[in-house]
């Protein structure tokens, strides 16, 4: 059996006024002229990726897991986040078959990271690289992308059941909760 998902998540520019700002995309923090405003690390490629995963097995949002109305969460390593919410990926007796992402923005221009990220990303979920792809493009200076007052991404995800005889997904019991880390 298998499961897909599909997740999006945008954030805004934000200028903090400090010389050296970044993005942490992937886990990877890119130099830039301006950070990302968020509740958390604003890694949106990590949140696209979480909330894709959770909805291939319904299981609601990331805002749902971590809201940011919780301190706890404030200024969190989104990939604490990724690694909840894979386990339960996991405890639900799926695995991933794997990531298809795609972060518009004008920039920072990606390219040179590509590796890095996708790296991150397979070693978070225990998978190999070759199972995640992070593809780049711009929105051609059109809507706010192209203004570059922020970043979009989607993700797209394909779940497989893992092989007989491991957890069985009973989403029926499967709680939606704020995640305790």
């Amino acid at each position: 059996m298998i499961k897909i998902g599909q997740g999006i998540d945008v954030h805004a520019f934000h200028n903090n006024g400090q010389a050296n700002q970044f993005v942490t995309l992937a886990g990877v923090p890119i130099e830039h002229t301006h950070s990302l405003m968020a509740h958390s690390d604003g890694d949106v490629v990590i949140h696209a990726l979480a909330d894709a995963l959770l909805g291939a097995l319904a299981l609601g949002d990331i805002g749902q897991h971590f809201p940011d109305t919780d301190q706890v969460n404030a200024g969190l390593d989104s990939r604490i986040l990724l690694r909840h919410v894979y386990s339960l990926v996991e405890q639900a007796g799926y695995q991933l078959g794997n990531a298809d992402i795609t972060v518009m923005c004008e920039r920072p221009k990606l390219s040179p990271y590509n590796i890095a990220m996708r790296q991150n990303l397979a070693t978070e979920l225990g998978t190999d690289i070759s199972q995640i792809s992070i593809k780049a493009t711009t929105t051609e200076k059109l809507g706010f992308m192209g203004r570059q007052e922020g970043i979009m991404v989607s993700a797209v995800v394909l779940l497989i059941k893992k092989e007989a005889g491991n957890a069985k997904l009973e989403s029926e019991n499967m709680t939606i909760k704020p995640a305790n880390i």
